[in-house]
């Protein structure tokens, strides 16, 4: 049973995350909330996100699943889905696509991620830490899948938060379809390979 669900996960991760093929709309949603980690010094360390998937995926992915009782998964059950997930998402860049000071960032392997199932939907947790922490007056990141299967939503309420952030810090989050400020040029637009990059969720965080 246990290797059947394993099975099941690989083959529909290798569905969702095939690159370079834009599709006309998704077939998985996400709700998301992202923290933007400050190291003492100011640096930036990494993102850490937090992807709540719909419940038709999350039904799937659990099918088969062994469990002490029916319809209740523990964090310890969905450790070896949650291994499945982000191992499958690094081909992809976690999604994940930022700039500090106009520079591009380069993330390393996620770290503390675990699955979580409440209300007949999983939610996978991650940190993913900067290959370097960097100190940046301007801190920019998106979210997107660039095929478009999976859609990132950002969570109506308190979607982005600074954590250990300078004081001085502000941020500001674009939703897909929101105007883009006049002049802005850190994102390309959207091509036949990069399908998803208009439907991106925007997070810019500027500091002193």
């Amino acid at each position: 049973m246990y290797c059947r669900t394993i099975q099941f996960c690989l083959m529909l991760l290798a569905c969702l995350f095939v690159a370079g093929e834009a599709v006309a709309h998704p077939h998985v949603w996400v709700t998301m909330k992202s923290d933007l980690v400050y190291a003492p010094d100011g640096s930036i360390t990494g993102v850490r996100h937090a992807w709540t998937f719909d419940e038709m995926f999350s039904t799937f992915a659990t099918q088969g699943l062994e469990t002490k009782k029916k319809g209740v998964f523990t964090r310890e059950e969905l450790k070896p889905l949650a291994e499945v997930n982000v191992t499958s998402l690094k081909e992809f860049d976690f999604f994940t696509f930022g700039k500090a000071n106009g520079n591009k960032l380069q993330f390393t392997d996620p770290v503390d991620y675990y699955l979580e199932f409440t209300n007949s939907e999983l939610t996978l947790y991650f940190m993913l830490p900067l290959k370097k922490p960097v100190k940046a007056q301007t801190f920019e990141f998106e979210v997107y899948d660039p095929s478009y299967f999976v859609d990132f939503a950002l969570a109506e309420k308190d979607p982005v938060a600074l954590v250990h952030a300078p004081a001085a810090c502000k941020m500001s989050v674009m939703r897909p379809g929101q105007s883009a400020p006049v002049g802005e040029t850190f994102f390309a637009q959207p091509d036949s390979s990069n399908y998803g990059a208009q439907f991106a969720n925007k997070i810019t965080v500027k500091c002193p």
